[in-house]
């Protein structure tokens, strides 16, 4: 091990700092940890090697990826080192960031059957298959829609819910446009759909009643939000216990023409922020995962986040 004040020197650096406590932990992938910080591989991998030569770390491969971990071998005085250090900084913001955001790494991991799935549903289509498309797939999983009630928020003219509503009780699309409730609900009575219902409001305040629905929806529509996490609470208020929020949304880009081409607030999300935001109003069971990359530019990718209120 090299001198104590050599240790100190590497723990001075925040960055190292937040690493060590990472990897006190739990052993996490370069990828992994770019993620958890947000940091470009050159430099969380420049810090890694640092306290790898310090004797702070140790490294393994497997395949393509190298992982990380605190090394076994640190010894009583380096370890009071690292305490102390923390001590002294674990008030400042970032360290209860890095716990949430590798909760939610951790919590992935734990998924890795769903995750397998995941990436057969990736390739889904990118191959013909005879009678095989997302149109047939669509139609076949709207037979499974249980006789529930569902909030459609921000819905626009309703096209999702108008297919809901054939199997289920009752639909609510909520949405402050006046023109696309009015165009909704023409679209209603033309299709002879009863039991779907347009109401003009916003998705920060809805017009339904505390525990009203067992599943909201937030398809496309949360970007538009002035504040975003506040959607999310009233999605959470006119759940029933038991009730599930699906969001399905753009992940944070750089396009920023998106706000002048299609009135978009907000440049989409990251997985780290829509994870945070349910957990922290309350839902369960939180999953958040990447289900689409566009293979044009501006290369959009679509986040799909899900929750249910606690029973």
């Amino acid at each position: 091990m090299m001198p104590s004040w050599d240790t100190l020197k590497l723990l001075a650096d925040p960055t190292r700092l937040r690493l060590i406590q990472l990897l006190r932990r739990e052993e996490l992938s370069v990828a992994e940890l770019q993620e958890l910080l947000d940091m470009g591989q050159s430099r969380i991998s420049s810090h890694l090697a640092l306290l790898r030569q310090g004797g702070l770390l140790t490294d393994r491969k497997e395949g393509k990826k190298t992982f990380y971990s605190l090394s076994e071998d640190i010894g009583a005085t380096t370890e009071r080192l690292i305490d102390a250090s923390y001590e002294a900084a674990k008030g400042e913001p970032e360290f209860a960031e890095d716990a949430k955001n590798l909760e939610r790494v951790l919590d992935r991991r734990r998924r890795a059957s769903e995750e397998y799935f995941n990436q057969v549903a990736g390739r889904l289509g990118r191959n013909y298959c005879p009678g095989r498309s997302w149109e047939a797939i669509g139609h076949f999983l709207l037979h499974l829609t249980p006789r529930i009630k569902i909030a459609d928020l921000g819905a626009g003219e309703g096209v999702l819910s108008q297919l809901l509503a054939q199997r289920a009780e009752a639909v609510y699309c909520i949405d402050n446009s006046p023109r696309m409730v009015e165009v909704g609900t023409e679209l209603a009575a033309k299709n002879g759909i009863d039991n779907l219902y347009y109401k003009l409001g916003d998705i920060e305040t809805v017009p339904l009643e505390d525990n009203s629905v067992e599943l909201a929806l937030l398809s496309q529509a949360l970007h538009h939000a002035e504040k975003p996490s506040r959607a999310i609470a009233e999605a959470y208020r006119i759940l029933k216990p038991g009730g599930r929020l699906v969001i399905l949304d753009l992940k944070e880009h750089q396009f920023e023409k998106a706000h002048e081409l299609y009135a978009d607030r907000w440049l989409g999300f990251s997985e780290n922020t829509l994870y945070h935001w349910l957990k922290e109003t309350g839902f369960g069971g939180v999953q958040v995962n990447v289900v689409s990359r566009e293979e044009q530019d501006p290369f959009f990718e679509t986040i799909m986040a899900s929750g249910e209120k606690p029973v």
